[in-house]
């Protein structure tokens, strides 16, 4: 597994991460947790070395699962695993006229900290993350004091590097806050349809650096073929509103036009996404969501292979599409 260094932190992590959503289960249904621990031990096994979780999965399901089954790794320093905060009113997207009273006060900024580090069974979270964000916030008079609790919760130890969750398909809603050193990564969508880091956040990635963890490298499922006008998904599971509508009669039609590309080079749809995404140099790990063991040996086969084509990176450019099926 090839390594890539994230930006300022110091860690050089496996290009391909680990997305920790599903293990949450309270979203993604059909998965066991015995399944998901198969695929944990299965990614360290292959050299996996980032790992991105949140406190809102699953309430702490996520984070007390990976730090159960990741425990050796993570107290030898062997892995990083990347967590966030949730924000206060459990709204995603972040609006630009909520008040930061609502999402990131200081004191919820600590308290969530504190019961990330429980979770995980760790003296110190390797790398904490605001799980939404809009530069709106920075001119309300309450940042002053949350971000004093960001720094004050660096210097004591508890959180080594801080960074930023981007607003679903809205990477220009962090350009200014991603500027303060004190914010070293952005996690961001980023896939062969939505390609809007590229105008912007990428420059500052290269400028500052900045570490960048793409996420939804798979557009939750659309860019792997599975999706079909006829498919039907666990009950309770929330791709059930993603993939709503006509949208899977679309999903299914943008995958057939992308599989006329396959060939000798690529062989597969989740293959051209995930190489898709490690094409860029300014992109520092891919977390896919991998609930089972397959997901990982599969993944880690097509990371394996590198980057993608002059040839075939032009080809895609035509395949961009810019939509949000995430809820308002």
């Amino acid at each position: 597994m090839k390594t890539r260094t994230l930006g300022t932190t110091g860690y050089a992590v496996s290009e391909l991460g680990f997305g920790g959503w599903g293990l949450g289960r309270d979203q993604w249904r059909g998965v066991e947790d015995s399944q998901a621990r198969e695929a944990l031990r299965e990614a360290v096994d292959r050299g996996i070395t980032f790992f991105d979780t949140a406190l809102a999965y699953g309430n702490g399901h996520s984070e007390r699962l990976m730090g159960r089954v990741l425990k050796d790794e993570i107290h030898a320093g062997r892995v990083v695993v990347a967590t966030k905060i949730p924000p206060l009113n459990d709204t995603w997207p972040g609006g630009a006229h909520t008040p930061v009273a609502e999402v990131f006060p200081a004191r919820h900024i600590a308290a969530s900290t504190e019961k990330s580090l429980k979770n995980l069974d760790v003296e110190a979270l390797p790398l904490q993350q605001l799980h939404v964000w809009h530069d709106a916030w920075l001119s309300d008079p309450e940042w002053a004091g949350s971000y004093d609790r960001i720094v004050r919760l660096k210097e004591a130890g508890k959180v080594l590097h801080w960074g930023i969750s981007i607003n679903d398909h809205a990477s220009e809603t962090a350009l200014r806050v991603l500027e303060d050193p004190v914010f070293e990564t952005a996690q961001v969508i980023y896939n062969v349809y939505d390609r809007s880091p590229e105008r912007a956040l990428f420059e500052l990635a290269r400028t500052k650096p900045l570490g960048v963890i793409g996420r939804v490298p798979f557009d939750e499922g659309a860019l792997t073929g599975q999706i079909r006008s006829d498919t039907v998904f666990p009950a309770g599971d929330w791709r059930a509103e993603y993939f709503s509508g006509d949208r899977r009669a679309e999903a299914e039609r943008r995958g057939k036009a992308l599989a006329q590309l396959l060939n000798d080079e690529v062989r597969t749809l989740p293959e051209l996404a995930l190489r898709f995404c490690l094409s860029s140099p300014r992109v520092s790990t891919v977390i896919p969501g991998m609930r089972r063991a397959a997901h990982v040996r599969q993944n880690v086969a097509a990371a394996e292979k590198g980057r993608l084509t002059p040839d075939m990176l032009s080809k895609l450019e035509a395949h961009a599409w810019e939509k949000n099926w995430y809820p308002a």
